[in-house]
């Protein structure tokens, strides 16, 4: 196997392993049982736990954007900012079922007070937010509508009363058939 091959996979099982843990509580240790390696390969693969926590969130953080991007193609040149915001919510389904990868965004988000990876982690969600705006034509307000309602299937994925597996809740069942009803 590669460096690069080997990399991708550390990745891949930090990925899992802050999904589950978070930043504070996955050792390095975990990742590199879980990726087959030692310890110390994973930190000269990657530096610091923080480095690696970093990368896994990117990794989560590239996969949106690049559903984004996709969904971005098959927008009509004519469609309405709402038309090409709806198509870019039907992509996100795909990032919702890919369950590991909002978890590590959620985790970034709750490590974000740690300056190192704040700083990183607000950086690209600006950028996903510029993406949407470029992508739909749509204004700020529009764009953070669709922002909070994907932050809301996030945690409800998180939760497991929304997406993959979902668990049936009378509340949860409210929402999601209230996003489906709603013409924005």
């Amino acid at each position: 196997m590669t460096a690069t091959e080997r990399s991708a996979e550390v990745l891949t099982a930090a990925v899992t392993a802050f999904s589950e843990s978070g930043y504070a509580a996955t050792k390095t240790d975990d990742i590199a049982r879980r990726a087959g390696v030692s310890q110390p390969y994973v930190i000269r693969l990657f530096g610091t736990k923080q480095q690696l926590f970093l990368a896994a969130v990117r990794s989560a953080c590239d996969r949106i954007e690049e559903v984004f991007r996709e969904a971005g193609n098959s927008i009509q040149p004519d469609a309405t900012p709402e038309q090409a915001l709806c198509e870019l919510g039907a992509a996100y389904d795909v990032f919702l079922a890919e369950r590991e990868l909002p978890l590590v965004m959620l985790q970034g988000f709750a490590a974000s007070a740690d300056p190192a990876i704040g700083g990183p982690v607000r950086e690209r969600f600006g950028q996903i937010f510029a993406l949407i705006k470029e992508l739909s034509g749509a204004p700020t307000a529009d764009t953070r509508r669709f922002l909070s309602t994907g932050m809301l299937l996030t945690v409800m994925t998180a939760m497991r009363v929304a997406g993959p597996d979902a668990i049936a809740v009378d509340w949860a069942t409210e929402l999601l058939d209230d996003l489906v009803d709603r013409p924005d």
